[in-house]
């Protein structure tokens, strides 16, 4: 007897439907899985048999085929257990024809029926809404994950025969409400810029590169606070909308890194990776490809500390990201997309004691070490930086000062606006931010007076500016007059651009 059954699968972050189609024939016992089945999913045969037996029921003792469609793609993971059982329950006759059509079913089996949660339940369930079906059976724990999605009802099951007599409607289940309130922005960070002593230009710079999501690099002593800021930084951009929330709790949750019993990633991202994180750990990959860390920053921050200790070919491979905000991972047999559209905040020390602009220590390096260790850091890596911004050691004024700096709101209210004008310039592009435009927009949206152009030019002949660093200028200089409320890009707005090209300078 043959009985269908319908899952899913992740490829990147997105949600694929499959088939489980099982079929039992007479025979010596047997039973195979095909259709490109990986470890876990050919190890399944173990876990249902024991599940299955485990709870009172029979396992046939014939010919038993699964096959998981469509056979091009490769399955992994875990979550095809139940729809498995439940095909060879159904092929047995226990659960009537037809009865799992309008699901989609995910789970993991435990040996003695239960059923244990599963990564990429929120992706599953939004490609079940998207195919029509009415409704998903889900493991406990991912319920408030997949309530998520509007107009699909989500049935949580906590054992095998709890869901076998749903299909069978000799029990009732529940379907968990949709999280409705799930989505409550929440910009506070617990780490306000008001904390921080001085560094007012920092500041300055890390409020236009929020504004226009531009990247940022910071050069300074240890001890000056560069951790601190970026920390920090966070506070000061917009909360996210459901759409960003949305996009990231798909990469958490194909991560497998959501919360037990968490509903939706409401607070952006700030990931740190150490500086011995491999490419892999970094872009993301893996014999079964996961999320990078460039990914798990999606619509937050990701911050690079000691950036010239980051391994040459990590710091390389971050071009494809920086650039087009996605990382592609390719393998022989299928090719995988990720988002990475975040914002990248750097540090660095200027020398390899980290003293060489610190007037209160002395700084031993040699030209041609400082000069070493800077290489580190390629070319076109700093010129996919937007902003180099020099931190100075703080002041003893400073830090004795009782008075309060800025509070991150008031920064994040003028931040705000600035966004706002930037949707309205881009409503009908693919880009939202300056941050983000490219040869096409910089034409269009950063025209410069004569006065402008001469400075412009004089710091390009001066600095050696690449291309791309002069875009970058423009671009700045379009976020400084957002934030100033003004429609024009004026000469001050590109002579405080200009100054936020520091690596360009010669030691």
């Amino acid at each position: 007897m043959l009985f269908k059954v319908f899952t899913g699968a992740v490829s990147g972050v997105d949600g694929l439907l499959m088939e489980v189609e099982v079929d039992i024939a007479r025979g010596l016992p047997a039973f195979s899985t095909v259709g490109l089945p990986e470890a876990a999913v050919r190890e399944s045969r173990e876990r249902v048999k024991s599940a299955v037996v485990n709870c009172g029921y029979d396992f046939p003792d014939d010919r038993i085929t699964v096959n998981l469609a469509p056979a091009h793609i490769r399955k992994a993971g875990t979550g095809f257990d139940l729809p498995i059982a439940a095909g060879i329950l159904g092929a047995a006759g226990i659960i009537p024809d037809g009865a799992a059509d309008p699901y989609v079913l995910l789970g993991e089996l435990a040996l003695d029926g239960r059923i244990k949660p599963v990564t990429g339940s929120l992706p599953v369930a939004l490609a079940a809404k998207a195919a029509g079906f009415s409704g998903i059976l889900v493991p406990w724990e991912n319920r408030r994950e997949a309530a998520v999605v509007d107009g699909l009802a989500v049935y949580p099951v906590t054992g095998l025969s709890e869901a076998v007599d749903f299909l069978r409607q000799e029990r009732d289940i529940t379907p968990h409400p949709r999280e409705t309130k799930a989505f409550e922005p929440d910009p506070d960070t617990g780490a306000d810029f008001s904390e921080v002593s001085g560094q007012a230009h920092v500041k300055r710079a890390l409020e236009i590169a929020a504004a226009g999501n531009h990247n940022i690099l910071m050069i300074g002593p240890p001890g000056s606070g560069k951790t601190m800021l970026a920390r920090r930084f966070a506070g000061i951009v917009p909360p996210m909308n459901f759409d960003e929330a949305i996009e990231t709790t798909k990469v958490f949750s194909v991560a497998g890194l959501l919360d037990k019993g968490q509903a939706l990633v409401t607070r952006r991202p700030f990931r740190a990776p150490h500086h011995t994180v491999s490419d892999a750990g970094l872009i993301g990959g893996g014999h079964v490809p996961r999320p990078g860390e460039v990914s798990l920053a999606h619509n937050g921050v990701l911050f690079l500390d000691e950036l010239p200790e980051f391994k040459k070919s990590v710091l390389e491979v971050l071009r494809q990201p920086l650039e087009q905000r996605q990382v592609t991972i390719s393998r022989a047999s299928s090719s995988l997309t990720y988002p990475s559209d975040f914002t990248l905040i750097a540090a660095l020390n200027p020398c390899p004691c980290g003293y060489y602009t610190d007037p209160a220590h002395e700084c031993r390096c040699t030209a041609a070490q400082i000069a070493r260790y800077r290489s580190r850091v390629s070319g076109p890596l700093l010129d996919r930086i937007d902003i180099h911004v020099e931190v100075p050691a703080v002041a003893y004024a400073d830090l004795a000062s009782a008075t309060p700096g800025e509070p991150s709101a008031d920064i994040r209210t003028r931040v705000t606006a600035a966004r706002t004008t930037q949707e309205k310039r881009f409503a009908r592009t693919r880009i939202n931010t300056n941050g983000a435009m490219k040869s096409r927009h910089i034409k269009k949206q950063c025209a410069i007076d004569s006065e402008s152009a001469g400075i412009l030019e004089s710091a390009a002949e001066r600095l050696g500016l690449s291309a791309r660093a002069y875009h970058r200028i423009l671009k700045i200089a379009r976020t400084i007059a957002d934030l100033a409320g003004q429609a024009d890009i004026r000469p001050p707005h590109i002579l405080e651009a200009v100054g936020y090209r520091s690596m360009d300078r010669p030691l």
